[in-house]
């Protein structure tokens, strides 16, 4: 897979995302034209903020219908950050729920942890998500985030991180949808060779 959309919809660090595919050997177009989009062969999905103005915004744009058809037509997409979380069936934030995408089950909630944001380098444990991580066992990642889902999940290969006891789910894959709570693209040679595995194994 080599022409990756990175879809623009008002939320995300595009331009580090867009730098970062490019290196590790797409051909990026950052756009917010669907029709532009669908032509390609894969699909990105940045995300950073709060869970329900990053939906809000997908819901407007028409970025949440784009990614429900991605899915069901079994084309390989890649959320990252609160592009992982919008995946879910709810967010919850500040008493408020949130209907996300659906894609995988589950809700993100507040982590039970005394620091938060959980910000900085932590390891993965990749589970079964072999294609994402292959080659990264004990690798660390990039995280910024206070809210996550719990792991495991149900129906969803998941890899999972730790903050101060609370695990949660930091990478997830389901048919040719995956999915990182961490960012690959900040994530330096780890996260270069994860997103790499991504473009490879579609």
């Amino acid at each position: 897979m080599r022409r990756v959309g990175l879809l623009d919809y008002g939320s995300g660090n595009l331009h580090s995302a867009a730098r970062a595919l490019s290196v590790a050997g797409a051909d990026v177009t950052v756009s917010s034209d669907l029709a532009e989009l669908r032509t390609l062969d894969g699909l990105v999905v940045p995300g950073v903020g709060a869970f329900a103005a990053c939906m809000d915004s997908l819901s407007r744009s028409g970025g949440a219908d784009l990614i429900r058809e991605w899915a069901a037509a079994e084309r390989p997409l890649l959320g990252i950050c609160v592009g992982h979380q919008v995946l879910f069936d709810q967010g919850h934030e500040h008493g408020l729920v949130t209907p996300g995408i659906g894609l995988y089950e589950g809700a993100v909630v507040a982590l039970e942890a005394r620091r938060l944001p959980h910000m900085g380098w932590n390891t993965v444990d990749p589970g079964d998500t072999e294609i994402l991580f292959e080659g990264l066992h004990g690798e660390r990642f990039y995280f910024v985030h206070s809210y996550a889902a719990p792991g495991p999940v149900t129906a969803v290969r998941a890899a999972t991180a730790e903050h101060e006891g609370s695990r949660f789910v930091a990478a997830a894959q389901r048919g040719t949808v995956s999915s990182t709570q961490f960012h690959p693209e900040k994530s330096g040679a780890a996260g270069a060779r994860l997103i790499a595995n991504w473009l490879r194994g579609h």
